[in-house]
């Protein structure tokens, strides 16, 4: 790894120990455009890098109490289910098509980001949700699954409208989630996708190191302010996969898709 690499990798954790989710969607097109890995090992290559960082962080959050561990395994089955699913299909598409999914997936995250929302300094009104929570569990599993996104961008405020967690708590709660589903999709992929565990490590430790000044800025900085920010930046990434995966000629994108496929990914 360059140092770039280990720099973009910190920037992995940074966003995840703040935010409690979207540094995660960064890991795959860091792998292949910075580290120039095909979009499938890209996919499995970034759950473990995920699953292990954002477990590092959902201790962090739970030292500070704000995580709820009963509401984390509801989410966090259901989603480790979808993820398991999610790999499942992901041996229906090209590389090519998840890298463009994914940039999809990134630009909703950004606009979601950066539209106002209310931030609650205590949990909403109303009762629990089970059936929302297992059902949004399944279905941002399955995205974890086919496009190796943690989906904290979308299990925070699920937390929050559905198990009626404050904000903060959701944040820690989260990452645990993304750490069960996570461990799922890439039980999905092993075996059929190889695995670099020496990237694997070196990438996840300096996410983590990132990830702990995440844990500690976020006492400080606006959230709001943070989500804004990074939503920009989600934008310009998820604009410029987009142009880089039209513009491609062929298969460079996925030079091993085809060999993947034919070991079996499906």
């Amino acid at each position: 790894m360059t140092p770039l690499a280990y720099l973009l990798a910190a920037g992995v954790g940074l966003v995840l120990g703040a935010l409690g989710g979207g540094g995660s969607i960064l890991a795959v097109p860091i792998f292949v455009y910075a580290l120039a890995m095909d979009p499938k090992i890209a996919i499995a290559m970034s759950l473990p890098i995920v699953g292990l960082t954002s477990l590092a962080g959902a201790w962090g959050h739970w030292r500070e109490g704000h995580l709820q561990v009963k509401q984390a395994l509801i989410f966090g089955i259901a989603a480790m289910l979808g993820a398991f699913t999610g790999t499942q299909l992901a041996g229906l598409i090209s590389g090519r098509t998840q890298l463009a999914a994914l940039a999809v997936v990134m630009g909703a995250a950004a606009l979601s980001m950066l539209a106002p929302t209310r931030t609650p300094a205590d949990a909403p009104a109303g009762s629990p949700s089970l059936v929302l929570s297992i059902v949004t569990g399944l279905l941002i599993g399955v995205l974890t699954g086919l496009l190796g996104v943690g989906g904290g961008f979308l299990f925070v405020p699920a937390l929050v409208l559905f198990a009626r967690l404050p904000m903060k708590q959701a944040i820690g709660t989260s990452l645990l989630v993304i750490a069960m589903s996570s461990t799922a999709g890439l039980l999905g992929y092993l075996g059929h996708v190889p695995v670099d565990w020496g990237v694997v490590i070196r990438f996840t430790t300096a996410a983590i190191v990132g990830l702990a000044a995440g844990v500690y800025l976020v006492r400080f900085l606006p959230h709001q302010s943070l989500r804004r920010a990074f939503g920009v930046f989600l934008l310009v990434v998820a604009g410029w996969m987009l142009f880089q995966n039209l513009r491609a000629p062929g298969d460079t994108l996925h030079r091993s898709v085809i060999l993947t496929t034919e070991e079996g990914l499906t």
